[in-house]
Formats: structure tokens, sequence, C-alpha cells
């Protein structure tokens, strides 16, 4: 009776002390899901004709810039992708992502700024997924087109696999970010979700489960986008 006990005390303190280790991560799941939902109910958002085109999106919450440094700058985000081989299923579990790049730090200008980034391809999705990205030389980048009238078939959005936008004192516009780098934040993921498990796990073998700080970014994505309307034939 004494060593159950001992054991049910030890587990009672393991479990705030988990939920304290992630606390971060899992207010960083909850403000994306925030900042979507605010972008996109803005009337001039990002256009769903190409949001349907997208495989992939990353939403960075208040990326700062930095103190150190001449226009550096870091933020943290999620990245969630479309399920299945093909990226035609339902949105799926956040993996956790940072952004880094000396001329983000001029862009923002002091100033706490959302980004939304969505990608178009396969390709820009593997490649993420993989290893650390430089946009504009690993991944071709542009600011994304924005309003009612854009649409997918543009040449910036046709060659483009990486479309990013920002919001910063409640403008919101179309942003390059190339020369920054986007990578799979590793250590995040892992107190998310309580043990290692890389980008590619979770975003394309389905290996954790949704957690529940994504219910509002999950919330949000399926009913803006609920399914891909891309070329089949460009996702193959």
């Amino acid at each position: 009776m004494k060593r159950l006990l001992s054991v049910l005390l030890v587990l009672s303190c393991a479990v705030p002390a988990f939920a304290a280790g992630n606390e971060k991560e899992v207010n960083r799941v909850k403000d994306s899901g925030v900042v979507l939902k605010e972008i996109l109910d803005i009337p001039d958002d990002i256009p769903r004709d190409i949001l349907d085109r997208a495989e992939c999106v990353i939403v960075l919450p208040s990326v700062l810039k930095a103190a150190i440094g001449i226009g550096g700058s870091f933020g943290r985000g999620v990245m969630v992708c479309r399920s299945g081989e093909h990226f035609t299923g339902s949105w799926g579990a956040p993996a956790m992502y940072a952004l880094e790049g000396a001329n983000i730090g001029f862009q923002l200008g002091g100033q706490a700024t959302d980004f939304v980034l969505l990608v178009m391809n396969p390709r820009g999705a593997q490649s993420l997924m993989s290893s650390k990205v430089k946009l504009g030389a690993d991944a071709a980048a542009a600011a994304g087109p924005k309003g009612r009238t854009a649409t997918a078939a543009t040449d910036v959005v046709m060659r483009a696999e990486i479309l990013s936008y920002s919001r910063s004192r409640g403008l919101f516009a179309g942003v390059s970010l190339e020369g920054s780098t986007l990578r799979p934040d590793n250590g995040a993921n892992e107190k998310l979700y309580g043990k290692k498990v890389t980008a590619q796990e979770i975003l394309r073998e389905g290996k954790v489960g949704r957690p529940a700080a994504a219910s509002v970014l999950d919330a949000e994505l399926a009913k803006a986008s609920p399914k891909n309307l891309s070329d089949p034939k460009s996702l193959q």
C-alpha cells in the first residue's frame, strides 16, 4: 500500500512538471491559431483561390527584431500540412518551426509582426521537413498577392514554392522573406509532444495526434480550405 501511494505521489508531481515544461510550446500553437483566424477574417486577406492550392501553411506569431545585431530577427511558430500521400487529406498535427534572418529585421522596424507562409508544392514542403531552408536560394519565395481579385494563375504564384504574408500594426500585406531561413524546431517538438519526433514524422507520417492546443488552428484551416484544389498532376 505504501509503495502504491509512493508511485501515485511521484506521478502526481510529474504531470504538472511536464505541463509547465511545454507551456511555451502550447501557447505558441494557440497563438498561431488566433493569428490565423484574425488574418483570415481580414476583408482583403489571403485569396482563398491561393490558400486552396497550398499543401502546407506556416504561422509565425509576433516575430520580433532581435536586440543584438543589426536588423536581425527571430521567430517561432508552427507548420501544418494536409494529410495523405499527395496532400489531399484533412489538415494534420502541427510541427514547430523557427524563422531567422538579418533582412527580416529591417522589414519589421522594431515592431512585432505576424507572418503567414503558404507552401505551394510538394517539393517545397518536403525540403522544409528535411533541413534548414534558405528562402530564395533553397526554395523559391515571393510576397504573396492579396485581395479577393488575386488568383493562383498569376506568374508570381506559379513560380513560387513559398508565398509570404505579414501583419503589423493592423496592416496586412505580402512581404518578401528572401534570404531568411526556416528550420524545424526539434527541441520545441519534443517538448510539445513529450518525445523526440521529427517534422517529417509529425507532418507526413502521422506519428503523433493533434494536440488540444491546435483546436483553433485546425478549425480555421478546415473552414477556410477543406480541400486541396491544386492540379492533381502537380501533386504527383
